[in-house]
Order: structure tokens, then C-alpha cells, then sequence
């Protein structure tokens, strides 16, 4: 390794050290017993154990937005993931499925692989420095900049460049992320649209279609369902409850229990019942989102009330909800670009929008993403 790649290396070690006792703490936690063991001290997370075409990616979101591209080469497939969803949705179509170690580990647990393949913005020094190193071509895939983020990447470009020192090809999202991807030090860029919208949103489970206008609250997050609850009336018609993480699960049902004791409203727990007889019906069950949508009439879309950055508008689109979301949309900016009709309000705007439902726009999707020039550049290294 480069002198670069060594002071990293040990710079890391120093944080893992300092933080051990942390780490063993949020290991007892039931979210992260196997997360953090996983990948912090390679516990049940051993190397992959054949060569062949690795992806990389975060999330849940992100691996079911790859999942064709990975069963095109199904039979070479190795995939790592960061998050406990991410690994719950791979493991659902693939047995070669890991945890990605943290960076120190990376020099001794990566093996030889023909091809790297990471999603968007999972730019780990270590893990294209030794993929490359063990003879991977390396590509960066579905690649953006965030108008958000933007700067603070140009502070840091200095590193950045060191990353993509060790990146052959970059597929971008578009013309804006080449530009800026370039001052960042990637060569070999080439624009093919966001490949998110490069497959058709897939139902698992057909509901039938209510008689009632339905409210979806989609991946809420804190503080955004009690905004949601106190700008909803019973004439707008059904609310369903989504929330973004299954932790929060609990504490939403205390919250939403409470309202619609206060209210007079029928609630209940979809686990408990399985269908949407109530006014509002909080979803403690991951995965059937899409499902929801379909009988669906507007959604409300988490993540940009509160400062988290919005969540994928392409869903919804899709199923034809009537989309209303908050103007903290920076980390989906990009997808809301390929739609039109769409509503981003003020928080104290909610209920005047839910109000005036009837004159809402139903969304358009206006732009298209291709997996071909991924597959295609595959093929070339295998």
C-alpha cells in the first residue's frame, strides 16, 4: 500500500480503538446485534469465496434498485451491504450476501474479484483501493452530487481525488453530477440517467382498491407523524402510517393511539388485523410499501418535513398518488427532477393541501434510466 493508504489505515485503527467500548454497547442493542458484530469485529461475516461480480451498496432502497442488475449475473454474484435492511432484502434473493467490514479490515478480508460495482455515493477509500489492487475493475454506478453536499465534497477534494484514483468508470445520474464528479477527480464518466428509473415498481401483494380516498404518510420519520396527525380530518379520508424505520414501530403506535383515542377515530395495527377497516391504520410490517401505494390516492412522503432529505418520489409516481412532500428534498432532488406534478410545501401548509385534495395533480414520470451500459461494461471483464 501507498504511504496515503497506510496513514489512513492507522489514523482509523486509532478511531476503532477509541471507539471499542462504544461499539460493544450498541452490539447488545437488539438493532444492531448482528450489524455491528458483523462489521466491526467480522463476526459470522467471512470473506467472499469465489471470484466474480461484487456490488456494494447502502440500503434496502438501493439493493432492490440494483436487484435486476445483480440476477443478470446471478451465478457471479457477490454482494455487501451496510444496513440491517440492505442485508435483509439481499439475503432475500441471493445466499452470497456480507456485511461490509469497516475500512481497517478491508486489506485482509477482500479477495480477488473480476469486477466492483458500488452504488451512488459509498465511496470508501479502502474498499476500491484493495478491490483494485486484487485486479477488480472498478465502477462507480448510479453517481450523484447533491446540491447539499456539494461543497462540503469540494473541501475535501483532496481525498475525493485519491478515491477515484482507483475508479475506472463512473455512470452518472446526469450532466450536473459529470461536471461535479469531475472536479472531484473522476475520469471516465459517462451520463445514463438514474437507474432507479430503469425498472417498473413491483407490487407483492394485491389489496383491494378502497371506496374512500387513502392518505398514505410514506417513510416518516420523527416529529413528521405528528405533524401529519395534526393536519388530518376524518373527511379527507383513510391515513395509512408507514414509518421509515422498524425501531420507531412502538413509539409511533403510542402516539398514534393516543390521537385517535383524543379524536374519536378507529385505529389499529396492520400486524394485528391485516387490512385498512380504520381511519387511520399505523403498517409495522416492512417491504409492502409499493403494495400500499396501489390503493393509494395521495402520498404524503417522509424524510423532507423533517431535515432528513426527502424520500424516492418515483414510487408513488408510479401508482399515480398525488405526491406532497416538504422542501427538504436534497437528497432525492434528482428523482423529483424526472417527474412532473408534484407539491413541496411548508410544514404549517399540510393541512390546507389535504383540504384542497381534489384539485392536486397527479404526478408524470418525464425521464428514463438503462442498466444496458452496466451490463454491457460487465461483460467486458468477465
Amino acid at each position: 500500500m501507498s504511504l496515503f493508504a497506510l496513514f489512513y489505515n492507522f489514523v482509523l485503527s486509532i478511531v476503532y480503538i477509541l471507539l471499542t467500548p462504544y461499539l460493544f454497547y450498541k452490539a447488545r442493542t437488539k438493532k444492531y446485534k448482528d450489524a455491528v458484530p458483523a462489521k466491526f469485529f467480522l463476526k459470522n461475516n467471512p470473506k467472499f469465496n469465489f471470484s466474480g461480480v461484487w456490488f456494494h451498496s447502502c440500503s434496502m432502497g438501493e439493493v432492490r434498485a440494483i436487484k435486476p442488475l445483480i440476477k443478470e449475473f446471478e451465478d457471479s454474484a457477490n454482494i455487501s451491504v451496510i444496513t440491517n435492511t440492505g442485508f435483509d432484502e439481499a439475503k432475500s434473493f441471493s445466499k452470497n450476501v456480507r456485511f461490509l467490514p469497516f475500512e481497517i479490515f478491508l486489506p485482509f478480508w477482500v479477495t480477488k474479484q473480476k469486477v466492483l460495482v458500488v452504488m451512488e455515493a459509498e465511496l470508501w477509500y479502502m474498499l476500491f483501493l484493495m478491490a483494485k489492487n486484487k485486479g477488480a475493475k472498478t465502477f462507480l454506478i448510479n453517481a450523484r452530487i447533491s446540491d447539499k453536499s456539494y461543497k462540503s465534497y469540494l473541501r475535501f477534494s483532496f481525498f475525493y481525488k485519491k478515491i477515484f484514483a482507483n475508479i475506472d468508470k463512473v455512470f452518472a445520474q446526469s450532466e450536473v453530477d459529470k461536471i461535479r464528479l469531475q472536479e472531484l477527480g473522476a475520469t471516465n464518466v459517462e451520463v445514463i440517467g438514474n437507474i432507479k428509473l430503469a425498472q417498473l415498481p413491483q407490487k407483492k401483494e394485491k389489496f383491494e382498491k378502497l371506496k374512500t380516498r387513502v392518505i398514505v404518510a410514506a417513510s416518516t420519520h420523527e416529529n413528521e407523524e405528528e405533524l401529519i396527525l395534526n393536519s388530518y380530518k376524518k373527511e379527507f379520508g383513510k391515513l395509512i402510517i408507514v414509518p421509515r424505520h422498524p425501531e420507531r414501530f412502538e413509539k409511533v403506535f403510542e402516539l398514534v393511539q393516543k390521537f385517535a383515542q383524543e379524536n374519536s377515530y378507529s385505529f389499529h395495527r396492520f400486524t394485528k388485523q391485516e387490512d385498512f377497516s380504520s381511519d387511520i391504520v399505523l403498517v409495522d410490517k416492512m417491504g409492502i410499501l409499493n403494495d400500499i401505494y396501489g390503493i393509494s390516492d395521495i402520498a404524503i412522503l417522509g424524510g423532507a418535513f423533517a431535515n432528513i432529505g426527502g424520500h424516492n418520489p418515483i414510487e408513488p409516481a408510479f401508482f399515480g398518488n398525488v405526491i406532497i412532500s416538504g422542501k427538504n428534498i436534497f437528497n432525492q432532488k434528482s428523482l423529483f427532477e424526472c417527474i412532473r406534478n408534484y407539491y413541496l410545501i411548508e410544514n404549517d401548509e399540510l393541512q390546507e393541501y389535504l383540504e384542497k385534495a381534489d384539485t392536486l395533480l397527479k404526478p408524470e414520470l418525464t425521464k428514463e434510466g438503462s442498466f444496458e451500459p452496466i451490463i454491457k461494461e460487465i461483460k467486458k471483464w468477465l
